[in-house]
């Protein structure tokens, strides 16, 4: 969830040389939101007249789409800003985007010179504009968090290289979380009306899209009127999306336990489009650290909640998300932990250390557990999570299920898609092509990906 992704997409800027970009490269960290953020800056920008650079060294401008979750994010932006000097002493123009970005303001410009834009993860609409003043020589800096949402600002969406999107349908986040930036770095929830989403999802459809994730900080917060004057939640969203002529596969995410409706539940039991994989993070299994964390939710509901999940969907799969030696925590609280996993038993899950972030009530506690502690809880928990999920992954094999093939394997003639469950599925498929969904019977499986032999049929 945290790795780099470079967008194919790309600005046109002013370099060193003071002439005019015409290339551009995008690089996004962290979640699938800057991914999203990410294609839309380079559509934005392909829409201005710029185009896509094949590599960041071919670039007129670069921009580095931040992350501000984890510690070290910081320390690795400066770097690789210094990383983007050329042998001859020039560099590209240079933007600095998203979440570093809004909490970093001016002080970027100010640490690395080199850096011509910085602009936050509600103002990137405004990139064309705020090139163009960094062509006139100026540092441009663009922060705002504005209430009307950028997204009416952006280009049509064009037709998408893969089969699969990302839509984002909520921003922002109300929970504040004691050890959590975003409600400072990406502002108060806010959910896109419904309109504008139903009508970006016929264009990726009209595109060639036939799965769409739906994101959001707390995706299922999502709330609006129809088109009829209803008010609908995310499953009403989700109905909507299936009915779209394409779309054959919707997943969501990142959900909250507080806004896991019974109607949102029943959706995976009605609704034949939405696909039976469920991220539900949890955090941890200790209810007094849930607490210390402002969770809204404690071990035994969220543990209701999976069963009314799997109650309604029996086959789903379910992912989660793990915090290790939060402040004060014990051996007590960390056995709370790995219980709430055994209860739980996910399919995936991640699981990182905590990471103080500056002006975060977390940050200030006492009781700051050791990197050593840390360490070596993460490594125990993190070999439970991996059981599981090669476990889950072994019980595909001898099963057919249907793939959505994305994109061409290592192997000559070999592709590889998306189970129903969210698993990798290494396949050799003669005549299939990518976009296209096969029957496959899953023959073997790995810890992190299961390997298929294709029925001959394309189902689509």
């Amino acid at each position: 969830m945290n790795h780099p992704a470079d967008t194919l997409v790309r600005p046109a800027p002013a370099s060193s040389t003071g002439e005019p970009a015409q290339r551009f490269f995008v690089t996004s960290f962290g979640c699938q939101m800057n991914v999203y953020d990410g294609e839309r800056m380079g559509e934005l920008l392909t829409a201005e007249g710029m185009q896509v650079a094949e590599k960041r060294e071919d670039a007129d401008l670069v921009i580095l789409n931040t992350c501000h979750i984890r510690e070290k994010a910081v320390a690795k932006v400066y770097s690789d800003i210094g990383r983007l000097r050329r042998d001859d002493g020039s560099t590209p123009m240079i933007a600095v985007a998203g979440c570093i970005a809004q909490a970093e303001g001016a002080e970027i410009a100010r640490r690395a010179p080199s850096v011509d834009i910085v602009v936050g993860p509600q103002a990137y609409h405004r990139l064309p504009q705020l090139i163009e003043q960094a062509r006139r020589g100026a540092t441009a800096i663009d922060t705002d968090m504005p209430a009307i949402t950028k997204f009416g600002s952006l280009p049509a969406r064009p037709r998408q290289p893969r089969p699969t999107a990302f839509l984002t349908v909520q921003e922002g986040c109300d929970k504040f979380c004691t050890s959590c930036v975003v409600p400072y770095t990406r502002g108060a929830e806010l959910s896109r009306p419904f309109g504008e989403l139903v009508d970006e999802a016929c264009a990726l459809a009209e595109g060639g899209v036939k799965e769409i994730t739906l994101l959001g900080q707390n995706v299922n917060a999502w709330g609006g009127e129809d088109d009829r004057g209803r008010m609908q939640g995310l499953d009403g969203l989700i109905r909507a999306m299936a009915d779209i002529k394409g779309i054959r596969r919707i997943r969501y995410t990142t959900s909250h336990p507080n806004d896991m409706t019974d109607a949102l539940i029943a959706a995976h039991a009605e609704i034949p489009a939405l696909m039976p994989y469920l991220h539900l993070p949890v955090q941890s299994g200790s209810n007094p650290i849930l607490k210390a964390m402002n969770r809204s939710h404690n071990a035994e509901s969220y543990l209701a909640i999976i069963d009314k999940v799997r109650a309604a969907k029996p086959d789903i799969a379910l992912s989660g998300d793990f915090i290790v030696g939060f402040p004060g925590e014990s051996e007590a609280d960390f056995q709370a932990t790995l219980d709430i996993v055994r209860a739980a038993n996910y399919a995936q899950a991640f699981s990182f250390k905590y990471s103080p972030r500056p002006g975060t009530p977390a940050a200030e506690m006492e009781d700051q557990i050791s990197p050593e502690i840390m360490d070596e809880r993460l490594q125990r928990l993190q070999a439970l999570l991996n059981e599981q999920q090669h476990a889950f992954n072994a019980q595909a094999v001898g099963q057919r299920m249907q793939v959505l093939l994305e994109r061409p394997g290592r192997k000559h003639g070999q592709l590889v898609g998306k189970s129903p469950w969210l698993q990798s599925v290494h396949v050799i498929a003669e005549g299939a092509k990518i976009g296209d969904i096969i029957d496959v019977d899953i023959i073997s499986a790995g810890p992190n990906s299961l390997e298929g032999q294709a029925l001959q049929q394309v189902t689509a």
